[in-house]
């Protein structure tokens, strides 16, 4: 009986063990892919909302399709994910043939091959040599092995700032994603060379700044030559630069250089309308990709989006660019993204932009790379038009015409930082909505707020606003108080707070809780010493509130009460 017994445990023993064999050698076949090509690519089944939160966290995924996620594992995350005990299958590519490299910059420029980094250089320089006027050539920053991020600044002013809507095409931070690093080179020279001989290109270059960056992340692109043979995901540091911009839904993660300077060239520039190019699926991703509610603007956002899909189908064949919605996505009805360049421009710098996937294939072939321009070609130039229409309009001192730097929101309709601001210099400002009638709401400090009612908004078509403002002297500004003041109270949308003196000019952590004691909102500001503190309160139930100010330096702390109260 012993030994009939002891049969099947000896070979469920014997299996386990070549499992667990297998185990550990597909995972040093990972390991070694990862050493060796710098990244490695792996599928797993989908395991679920929860699972794949906790997977985008920690790992870059690249797509979820038919019910299989796919990763893009580096050097930084392959452990993790192998710790994890995933059932994964390793998708092998082969070395990547369709990369064919221009010989010279004459060849280069034909856009059926990829340029090496040098004439890659040279093209970005000559486009300012040769067209003056329209064209100047900026430096975003330098990558983390010393390598350019260059932008183009195209216009009929191109050499000032004239207070014109700014737009923003950039591209290939992923640096194996190529197709749209090619696609922004050519458009660049498409706006130049038909300036002056196509009647909407005209319009476009002479009523926007329109900012091209056709390579984000060249580490990548160019991964350890000057001719693009074996590019990666990451940046030279081994971090997906697409989870690396600040998020409120995660820890710090050590920001690169090439997000630094990202961020400091969008928040001087503080573009109207941007977009994102990408590869690895073909589809327009709209926000939000973080959140499971949808944005303030999801219409709109819908909206521009299918504009762009639609204009691609009646240019390319059936088939492409039709994933998920018929080439359109909520971000995260997809899959969820933490640490994303689309997020953070719409919230925390209060732009308007989408993420474009060009291309199913990572690597464009070079023979494809005329196909995308033809299918893209158009809607590229349409979707710049969007920011020509919306609410347009200049907000200026009623008594003296100065421009007046406000905020621009709608009551019941904005939150999430979806509110937008006049420019500091000219006033100017944008607002795109969908079509429809709307309520705009101006705030400054020092200025009572003033509200346009009945503003309505047409399809493809300017609304053009001139706003006067009224200036009051509030005691609130320079008041010595002894307890905060908040106003309006009550309040819909935004409070303004004003602190005492002994705790403005520094970092203070203001803390909001509800009548039953649980804290709605946790956060630090710095606290100027003229200006009241502007609170977004659009998101909090009606009712009465306790707002607690602490100064992070000498623990000081005060409070109010105020009522959030809104009308159905």
């Amino acid at each position: 009986m012993i030994k009939i017994r002891s049969i099947p445990f000896l070979l469920l023993l014997f299996l386990s063990r070549i499992g667990f064999s297998q185990e550990i050698d597909n995972s040093e076949k990972l390991r070694s892919l990862v050493l060796k090509s710098g990244q490695a690519e792996v599928s797993i089944p989908y395991p679920g909302r929860k699972e794949t939160d906790l997977l985008t966290r920690n790992v870059s995924i690249r797509s979820v399709r038919n019910n299989t996620v796919y990763i893009m594992l580096s050097p930084r995350t392959v452990e993790w994910f192998i710790s994890g005990g995933y059932n994964y299958s390793i998708i092998e590519r082969a070395e990547p043939k369709g990369i064919r490299s221009s010989s010279n910059i004459k060849q280069a420029m034909q856009w059926e091959s990829y340029p090496s980094y040098t004439q890659y250089d040279s093209i970005m320089r000559s486009f300012p040599s040769v067209y003056p006027s329209l064209c100047r050539l900026d430096t975003i920053g330098t990558s983390v092995m010393g390598r350019l991020v260059m932008a183009l600044k195209i216009s009929d002013n191109s050499g000032t700032d004239k207070g014109e809507p700014r737009v923003f095409y950039t591209s290939t931070m992923h640096g194996d994603e190529t197709g749209g690093f090619i696609l922004m080179l050519r458009f660049a020279e498409y706006l130049l060379k038909n300036y002056s001989l196509d009647g909407r290109i005209r319009n476009l270059v002479d009523n926007l700044e329109i900012w091209i960056n056709p390579l984000a992340n060249p580490d990548g692109t160019y991964n350890g030559s000057n001719f693009i043979i074996s590019p990666i995901r990451t940046n030279a540091n081994g971090y997906d630069l697409n989870r690396n911009f600040p998020d409120p839904e995660v820890t710090y993660v050590p920001r690169q250089k090439e997000t630094t300077d990202m961020m400091k060239f969008m928040a001087k520039h503080r573009f109207t309308l941007s977009a994102n190019f990408h590869s690895g699926e073909e589809v327009v991703n709209y926000p939000w990709d973080r959140w499971g509610w949808l944005h303030a603007d999801n219409d709109w956002y819908r909206l521009i989006s299918r504009k762009y899909a639609d204009t691609v189908h009646m240019h390319a064949p059936k088939g492409y660019m039709d994933f998920l919605d018929n080439g359109i996505t909520n971000g995260y009805d997809w899959y969820p993204v933490y640490g994303g360049r689309q997020d953070y421009v719409n919230y925390a710098l209060q732009g308007r932009e989408v993420t474009i996937e060009l291309d199913t294939n990572f690597i464009a072939p070079a023979y494809y790379l005329a196909e995308l321009w033809k299918y893209n070609r158009q809607s590229l130039t349409g979707y710049l038009e969007n920011a020509l229409y919306g609410i347009h309009g200049r907000v200026s001192d009623s008594n003296n015409d100065k421009p007046v730097p406000s905020m621009v929101f709608i009551e019941k309709h904005d939150k999430d930082n979806s509110q937008v601001y006049s420019d500091t210099i000219s006033g100017e400002f944008v607002r795109m909505l969908k079509p429809g009638i709307w309520d705009l709401t101006f705030t400054a400090d020092r200025y009572k707020d003033t509200t346009i009612i009945n503003v309505s908004v047409t399809d493809g078509e300017e609304t053009r606003l001139t706003v006067k403002m009224d200036p009051f002297l509030n005691p609130a500004d320079t008041a010595n108080r002894s307890i905060p003041l908040i106003y309006p109270d009550p309040a819909s949308s935004f409070i303004k707070a004003v602190v005492p003196k002994s705790i403005r000019g520094e970092t203070v952590n203001i803390s909001i809780i509800n009548l039953a004691g649980v804290k709605v909102s946790d956060f630090d500001s710095d606290v100027s010493d003229r200006d009241p503190v502007l609170i977004d309160i659009s998101r909090f139930a009606s009712g009465t509130y306790i707002i607690i100010f602490t100064s992070k330096s000498k623990k000081l702390s005060f409070r109010a009460r105020f009522i959030i109260s809104r009308r159905n």
